[in-house]
């Protein structure tokens, strides 16, 4: 069973938990510090509310039953989907999406290759 790792973002006072594999999770926390960073540099209207990664752990078992593990996969689609929408066609935003884009291939191949293992 491959090994995965989860992080866990937090946006006021809401908790998620997204399940990746080990070896992407560092990207991850990597890429929502670089979105956060360059937010504040998008002008187009409707600029997505990111949650900040807090912490990434090995292991996780969840106890409050509204709480619920996000497919990392899932996460990185609806990441991808809620900045391809914005209407602005400059950096920081390209630049931007190609980083989630390349994040989101990354697992799409590795999903893809455990399917067939």
């Amino acid at each position: 069973m491959p090994k995965m790792r989860y992080a866990v973002l937090k946006l006021g006072e809401t908790l998620e938990f997204v399940e990746m594999p080990a070896d992407h999770v560092y990207q991850l926390t990597a890429l929502n510090r670089r979105l956060h960073k360059e937010l504040d540099k998008l002008t187009a209207d409707g600029v997505p509310t990111l949650p900040h990664v807090i912490a990434e752990c090995d292991s996780l078992d969840i106890v409050d039953n509204a709480c619920t593990v996000l497919h990392g996969l899932e996460y990185m689609n609806a990441l991808e989907r809620s900045f391809a929408q914005l209407d602005e066609k400059s950096y920081p935003l390209i630049s931007l999406l190609t980083e989630i884009r390349a994040l989101q291939a990354q697992l799409e191949q590795w999903y893809e290759e455990e399917e067939d293992a």
